[in-house]
């Protein structure tokens, strides 16, 4: 069920090469390789889907069926990518990773977003659910496909963890780029510049905004992935949880940290997720456990010789630890931090994820430059909620409502609400609406 995934999924159909347009101001993206410029009526999907200048596949299942974006956005895109030598991104028959896209809007807020795609998803990933609300608003827009895409994402790199460090470097190389392409487009620099993202997407937020606070003013981090070396992170909870259900015990599948109110998410998740998400990055991190054999055997039973369903990364050598490591978040944010997360998150559970990373940043007495909002029936993908409206809340409003916080509150000083668990309304248009309460 490729549309639902996000921390992996198949590849999508190509899409038309953008085609040059003469009257575009001429702009050059530093570092590219390749870029092709067009001026659009519409830099939207809802223009962009017209023209062929977004993949719906990279994006779709994402958001939930009843979400409304804005339209009408006229300017300029950039298409194009880095240097790289890996070739799993294949829109445009480029065939070629570190793809990005620049969107410049002829009405301008002064100021500039960056995004990295979820899950191992491609350029066009955050169009929908980040795009089109930054440029509506004035926004310059930056997105990247993180260097390595598809489901061998992990085949990038020499050592291990390589291909999750260099998500981290293209983030920070597209945010340098499009910085250079603002200043010539409009003649002046941008004013405030945020990092946005969601799964992965949002992992990437928290490691810009602790260790590249040169590039960005803030960051929204909607229920981004927790990579920490000695836990938790994906290989600390998914093994429990697959051994667990697979043996039908339910309270085994929430002692590894998924809440007992998301059971009738299990299934799906299972299938689709859990065991895939498993095996990925473990052979991201862990390649020799298995031995020659590439990311293990789907849903392989207990006591299989390499099976990830046993999986257990407290005893496996100091290299995978240290592989960890290289890519994983501290706590110590430099710049203001808005994480958005739904309780019932079947396969980030909060309790293993967004609660530990809050109190990494308290520990590391840095929550004044946080503000954590935990969405009640809130789960990984928006797309789940028209098979269970009664039980389920879309995060994308309340990602939207987090971002414009964050705009009052790197803009005019102006704090968000504190931080709290969000109850789910009784009534309302849950889908595009989200209150994050009263402002202090």
């Amino acid at each position: 069920m490729r549309a639902l995934a996000v921390l992996a999924l198949a590849l999508p159909l190509a899409v038309a090469v953008p085609s040059e347009a003469a009257a575009c101001p001429k702009v050059t993206v530093p570092g590219a390789a390749k870029q092709v410029t067009a001026c659009l009526d519409d830099l939207t999907t809802k223009g962009t889907l017209a023209s062929g200048h977004t993949d719906q596949s990279d994006w779709s299942g994402l958001n939930s069926a009843g979400a409304v974006n804005p339209t009408g956005v006229p300017g300029m895109q950039i298409d194009g990518y880095f240097p790289d030598t890996s070739t799993g991104n294949t829109n445009h028959g480029w065939n070629h990773d570190a793809q990005f896209v620049i969107r410049l809007p002829q009405q301008w807020n002064g100021g500039l977003v960056v995004a990295g795609s979820p899950g191992n998803r491609e350029t066009y990933a955050n169009d929908f659910t980040i795009s089109d609300w930054a440029l509506a608003k004035g926004y310059a827009y930056a997105a990247t496909d993180k260097g390595n895409t598809g489901v061998n994402f992990y085949r990038d790199g020499v050592r291990p963890g390589d291909a999750v460090a260099e998500w981290n470097h293209r983030v920070s190389e597209l945010a340098v780029a499009a910085k250079a392409v603002v200043r010539q487009r409009y003649g002046r620099p941008a004013r405030t510049t945020i990092a946005a993202g969601q799964s992965n997407g949002g992992y990437l937020v928290r490691w810009q905004i602790e260790n590249r606070p040169d590039l960005f003013d803030g960051g929204v981090d909607w229920e981004g992935t927790l990579f920490t070396a000695d836990g938790p992170n994906l290989l600390t909870f998914l093994p429990p949880a697959l051994r667990a259900y697979a043996k039908g015990d339910a309270a085994g599948v929430a002692a590894a940290g998924f809440a007992p109110e998301s059971d009738f998410l299990w299934p799906f998740h299972y299938q689709y997720y859990w065991d895939f998400t498993q095996r990925v990055f473990r052979e991201e991190f862990d390649p020799t456990y298995d031995g020659d054999a590439e990311a293990g055997t789907p849903f392989c039973a207990s006591g299989t010789p390499g099976c990830d369903t046993d999986y257990d990364y407290a005893s496996r050598p100091a290299a995978v630890k240290q592989a960890m490591a290289r890519v994983s978040v501290t706590g110590k944010i430099k710049r203001p931090l808005i994480v958005v997360h739904g309780t019932l998150d079947a396969l980030l559970p909060i309790r293993e994820d967004s609660d530990i990373y809050a109190k990494m940043i308290a520990d590391r007495h840095r929550d004044r430059l946080l503000r954590y909002y935990r969405v009640e029936d809130g789960t990984h993908v928006d797309s789940l909620y028209p098979a269970f409206p009664d039980r389920l809340r879309p995060l994308l409003p309340c990602f939207r409502s987090a971002f414009t916080a964050l705009e009052a509150w790197i803009g005019t000083g102006t704090p968000p609400p504190p931080s709290a668990t969000l109850p789910r309304p009784a009534t309302g248009d849950l889908e595009n609406t989200c209150t994050l309460g009263a402002t202090p």
